[in-house]
């Protein structure tokens, strides 16, 4: 039976169990280094939420929502508090996320420790810059961070994936809207050529704007936009999925055929809605895998890998094809596949993963060594493209090409709370540490808080 410490992609079950959050900075300066480490709700794709060789502080306890100010839409909040309570709790008062990724059912703390994006990039950045103030917990005392208050320590928590401390509450400054409806059009697209025609143009008349690719059908795929209404309709949607997967399939659901069949399917719902302007309700838009329970169990019992690259403007028209074409070669297509534009605003976090260009979402049923191959192969024409792999989707990319995606992670690692660590950080920074690729001297050091500062 599966620990209920997973991450998303179940590529491996957390094998130690959890203590209840919040710690205190005693605790953690009488803990063995390296031995724990906060976990949120597990959405975590990879290994950034494991640490196998120590314990998960489990901090969905503290989760209550502190303040909010309807005139400034400065929303206070422990760090445990999901973020479909935030929309519940704001809506009501007119406001919503700022920023939001594919799923509501994240913690606000997980949420800035990854300092997760969403699909209006563009036009707001990260979730990172519209964090006012964090309160950390750290071996050394209890701290207040914001970007005048601990700016160097600031800046390594948003996005440093939890390393830095406990995140224990937080301040985020909620974005004012007109209704929690959309107004959406769909423009369906036969190459990828004109995707990226119409990209730039989609992004400066929209909020929002993401692509669906269907792999298995050439480059063709449909660009959907949107903008909030101003219907003043600020209704929640039921949390609860409507359907679900309610065992684990012995065997991935997800095959050659099957995936035809819902491309199909799935196009041809959103051609024929093209062309006009339409309202939709907020959940079908940001999380429509939301609706269905434990949808990760389709991919059968080894799990499921996604592999997320943001690729620069310039290098994006060719790496992006590269790495369609070479999972078709590898008999892999991938389920969902996402492509975004990322715009060049940027982040305050020093791990953030956006670079201004195109991000591509693939997720592969785990099928071992031909699958790893596979991402083996997109890391390396990521890494030649001048981009980088996310770190938080990861669940095996090499230091060597951690390194090449994040040469500043050193930054982050200078600014390691001692009792904490991951599976992920020691499969990378600390083994570039180790190999002698990246250990940092005293001079360095500084001038590595310095620039932080």
């Amino acid at each position: 039976m599966r620990s209920v410490y997973d991450g998303f992609g179940r590529v491996r079950p957390a094998r130690r169990a959890a203590v209840a959050g919040p710690l205190t900075a005693e605790a953690l300066r009488d803990a063995a280094p390296g031995s724990l480490l906060p976990y949120g709700n597990g959405r975590s794709y990879g290994d950034t939420c494991h640490n196998d060789a120590g314990t998960l502080a489990d901090m969905r306890g503290s989760a209550r929502i502190v303040a909010f100010n309807p005139d400034s839409g400065v929303l206070e909040a422990e760090a445990g508090v999901m973020l479909h309570r935030i929309i519940d709790y704001c809506a009501s008062y007119g406001f919503f996320l700022p920023v939001t990724p594919g799923t509501r059912f994240v913690t606000l703390g997980g949420a800035v420790a990854n300092d997760v994006h969403g699909k209006n990039h563009h036009v707001r950045g990260t979730l990172g810059r519209h964090v006012e103030q964090i309160e950390l917990v750290r071996s050394d005392g209890t701290h207040t961070l914001s970007r005048t208050a601990n700016p160097a320590l600031f800046a390594a928590t948003i996005g440093g994936m939890g390393l830095t401390g406990i995140i224990t509450r937080v301040r985020l400054k909620m974005m004012k809207v007109g209704s929690l409806n959309l107004i959406e059009r769909l423009q369906p697209f036969a190459t990828l050529d004109a995707y990226f025609d119409e990209a730039d143009a989609a992004d400066a008349a929209n909020e929002y704007a993401v692509a669906w690719l269907d792999q298995l059908n050439g480059e063709r795929g449909v660009l959907m936009t949107a903008n909030h209404a101003d219907d003043g309709d600020y209704r929640t949607a039921v949390h609860a999925p409507r359907l679900s997967v309610p065992f684990e399939l012995p065997l991935s659901a997800l095959n050659h055929f099957s995936l035809r069949a819902f491309n199909a399917a799935f196009h041809f719902a959103k051609a024929r809605k093209a062309g006009r302007d339409r309202v939709t309700g907020f959940a079908g838009f940001f999380y429509p895998l939301d609706a269905v329970g434990n949808w990760n169990r389709l991919y059968g019992p080894a799990g499921l890998f996604q592999h997320q690259s943001a690729i620069p403007f310039e290098t994006a028209r060719a790496a992006i094809p590269a790495m369609l074409a070479a999972s078709r070669r590898a008999g892999q297509a991938s389920f969902l596949t996402v492509l975004k534009r990322f715009g060049d605003i940027a982040s305050p976090g020093v791990m953030s993963f956006p670079v201004p260009g195109y991000t591509l979402t693939l997720d592969f049923p785990n099928r071992g060594p031909k699958t790893l191959a596979l991402l083996d192969e997109l890391d390396r024409i990521t890494v030649e493209a001048g981009g980088r792999v996310n770190p938080y989707k990861d669940a095996r990319m090499g230091a060597e090409t951690f390194a090449a995606c994040f040469p500043h992670w050193h930054q982050l690692e200078a600014l390691r709370d001692p009792a904490l660590c991951s599976d992920f950080w020691r499969r990378t920074a600390l083994m570039l540490s180790k190999n002698g690729n990246g250990s940092i001297a005293t001079d360095d050091l500084q001038q590595t808080l310095t620039k932080v500062s």
